[in-house]
């Protein structure tokens, strides 16, 4: 495996960095095959990013059949706010795409993961990828930048009444006005550009709500969108992998054997719409 950490530089850009997750590929056994590539977006309510959301996870798609990536994406203690995040997302899946054939990557299977608030990041580029404003505020390509899947857990989505207020805050620091919050609010901004998404949450999640991917699910029906959607009956928010290897210590209570099996069922997921599927 090839682990390299890229420091990115796009626009206000303070610390934010890439680090690729990289299966060696054995031409003389595998031919040229190509892997998709899954890309991390930790949570942390825009306010710190997550660990226990990063390398854990990126190991576990490594045994999906693909390569993987973290996005240690600049937030609010740093000093930025919207649409700094977002335009360091787009700027780490552009250098994917840029560097896939080196990788052997298929540029054509990036699919975005997010946790929490790392989730309504990933949301927020598979809802507005397409968009003019984007593309020029980025200065890239917006096919370089293109998300070919997305994958929430216990996504925040919308600014309304089931909000994680803080992520909001947040995310829009200074320039907080009714019309951004609205426009964040992403249940509302859903289209047929959506890529195929993967979700899953928890019935019992007191710090965003279920509400939060239920109207998500129903925007996404509306649209025409295809997605597989899992609601578990017990546990809280933030519980990565559900397993001990990263739940909180002491207390350890992120283990929950039901939600455990969502990194199964996702692996199953891409195996179907993206390793076996043919190009």
């Amino acid at each position: 495996m090839k682990y390299e950490n890229i420091r990115l530089d796009i626009a206000n850009t303070v610390q934010a960095s890439l680090s690729l997750y990289i299966q060696d590929d054995y031409p003389a056994l595998y031919g040229d095959r190509k892997r998709p590539m899954v890309l991390i977006c930790p949570g942390g309510g825009y306010e710190h990013v997550s660990a226990r959301e990063a390398e854990p996870i990126a190991f576990n798609f490594l045994t999906a059949g693909c390569h993987a990536a973290v996005l240690w994406y600049d937030i609010s203690k740093d000093g930025v706010e919207h649409p700094q995040e977002l335009l360091e997302l787009t700027q780490a899946v552009s250098i994917i795409r840029k560097r896939a054939d080196e990788f052997a990557i298929d540029k054509d299977k990036i699919i975005i993961a997010g946790f929490s608030a790392g989730a309504h990041l990933a949301a927020y580029l598979g809802c507005f990828w397409n968009e003019d404003w984007l593309e020029k505020d980025s200065g890239m390509a917006r096919q370089s930048y293109k998300p070919d899947g997305l994958i929430l857990a216990y996504p925040v989505i919308t600014s309304g009444e089931y909000a994680h207020r803080g992520s909001f805050v947040n995310l829009m620091g200074t320039k907080a006005s009714d019309e951004l919050e609205k426009k964040l609010s992403l249940e509302n901004q859903v289209t047929s550009d959506v890529p195929p998404v993967f979700m899953w949450h928890t019935f019992e999640d007191g710090a965003v709500p279920l509400e939060n991917s239920l109207m998500f699910a129903s925007a996404l029906r509306k649209a025409g969108v295809n997605f597989e959607y899992h609601v578990f009956p017990h546990g809280g928010h933030g519980y990565s992998l559900a397993t001990k290897e990263t739940a909180i210590v002491p207390e350890c209570s992120e283990i929950e054997p039901q939600c455990e099996q969502w990194m199964e069922l996702c692996r199953n997921w891409i195996k179907y719409n993206y390793v076996e599927k043919q190009a």
